[in-house]
């Protein structure tokens, strides 16, 4: 079974997605099933029928995210240190073509968000700078074409 690396919050967040669905979501659609039931004939029931695959759609996501969290290996990002770029760390780089700057922060793949800089582990930009150091130079190919960047800082928030 393999891992899967997140921080804290996001292990709390998908925590809470769970719940969400469990306690609210779950009562909400058996209640949808049961007041389409009382409408009659299920064979030609359009609100039954989409209330059932809500419910197949909603035990599938809880499904997955409880699997996730069962392989959940949580890293505490504030304890970690150092000038190499791993999980967590926060990276300065600096667009070699442009010397335009740019940061961003690896995380697991369900806490990425690009427009909140932060990247997925799997991500190539992600893949390309793990075990570099500052001063380093990356290059990263892109749906775009190949880029080249430098790390001008690693940290650890």
């Amino acid at each position: 079974m393999e891992k899967v690396p997140m921080t804290g919050g996001a292990y709390e967040t998908i925590l809470a997605e769970v719940k969400n669905l469990k306690s609210v979501q779950r009562p909400a659609i058996v209640k949808a099933i049961a007041e389409a039931r009382e409408h009659g004939d299920l064979s030609e029931n359009a609100e039954y029928h989409a209330a059932k695959e809500q419910q197949g759609l909603n035990e599938a996501r809880i499904a997955e995210l409880e699997d996730t969290l069962s392989r959940a290996d949580i890293i505490d990002v504030s304890k970690l240190s150092g000038d190499t770029v791993r999980f967590g760390a926060t990276v300065e780089l600096a667009d070699e073509d442009t010397d335009a700057e740019i940061t961003y922060q690896i995380v697991g793949e369900f806490e990425a968000d690009v427009k909140q800089g932060k990247i997925s582990i799997t991500s190539p930009i992600a893949r390309a700078l793990i075990s570099k150091t500052v001063g380093d130079s990356v290059e990263v190919n892109t749906p775009g074409g190949g880029k080249s960047y430098e790390i001008l800082k690693v940290s650890f928030i």
